[in-house]
């Protein structure tokens, strides 16, 4: 997947579009990074309503259980079934492990462009 389809959310998901109302969705490299090596992961039902701000996901790492935040409006159209028996996929490419892919798109939730997203977690470190 391109940079070019690629967007993301300040609370550190990015969607990758195929088309306007098709993306898959995950978490970045910088959330993997700051959530520690993850262990389990709990994904949406085919079929599921997710909305853009809102969790639709989560994580478990040695630390704790985080929320998944949806950066789009739409319907689960399929889930990243070798996630669930391999979690630490997302440790080790953060970027190519996809969460879902979400269809019928009606929303975004003010995602951004990497060049933006980079800009924001460089202000976000400083903090």
């Amino acid at each position: 997947m391109s940079d070019l389809e690629r967007y993301y959310s300040k609370s550190h998901e990015w969607a990758a579009f195929s088309s306007s109302t098709t993306a898959k969705i995950g978490i970045t490299g910088y959330a993997q990074k700051q959530l520690g090596d993850l262990v389990f992961v709990n994904l949406p039902e085919p079929g599921s309503p997710v909305t853009a701000g809102k969790p639709f996901a989560d994580v478990e790492s040695v630390k704790a259980v985080s929320d998944v935040y949806s950066p789009v409006t739409g319907i689960v159209k399929t889930v990243n079934q070798d996630l669930l028996d391999h979690p630490e996929k997302i440790n080790e490419s953060a970027e190519n492990a996809w969460f879902a892919e979400i269809e019928e798109i009606t929303a975004r939730d003010n995602l951004v462009d990497k060049a933006a997203y980079d800009a924001f977690v460089s202000t976000e470190k400083k903090e």
